[in-house]
């Protein structure tokens, strides 16, 4: 993933990605108030840094949370929660399966965007497409395409 570009949104830019992730966190107020710059890359997969930090990318123009948003941020919707045993495969990269997801929003749809997170501490691990139904997660399969994990370049802050 290459840097193109890193620039300062506008008001209405910033304001439009604050509204579509609203609805999914408790307190928006510090996303209102923050300083917002975007970082294209060459990937499709642009990064918005909030105060300086990547906590939002913007996945086929929508908004969604980075791993790091979504544990500054703490959404409370789209979640799909795994078992210890999944753990290691995902923090590699790898798509969710079926069997290891331990819940998952009922209210999730083929294709919206998920938070993956561990049992145990609820700590996010992935962010991904929901390649089926939140209420279809229990069997077996892919459920979820994993865009970006903890340890890649966005989690890394786009070092490369």
């Amino acid at each position: 993933m290459k840097v193109k570009s890193r620039h300062h949104l506008k008001g209405s830019e910033a304001r439009r990605i604050v509204s579509a992730l609203e609805p999914f966190v408790k307190d928006a107020l510090a996303l209102r108030k923050a300083s917002l710059e975007m970082t294209v890359t060459d990937d499709g997969v642009d990064v918005v840094f909030v105060n300086g930090k990547p906590l939002i990318m913007i996945v086929e123009g929508q908004p969604f949370f980075t791993v790091q948003g979504a544990i500054d941020l703490l959404p409370q919707k789209n979640l799909v929660v795994v078992d210890s045993g999944a753990v290691k495969h995902i923090a590699n990269g790898a798509d969710i399966m079926s069997p290891g997801i331990v819940t998952a929003d009922p209210d999730i749809k083929e294709g919206d965007l998920v938070i993956v997170m561990e049992e145990k501490h609820r700590k996010p691990l992935a962010i991904g497409r929901a390649m089926i139904q939140g209420t279809e997660m229990h069997g077996s399969g892919k459920a979820v395409k994993s865009l970006h994990h903890v340890g890649d370049e966005i989690w890394k802050g786009l070092e490369s």
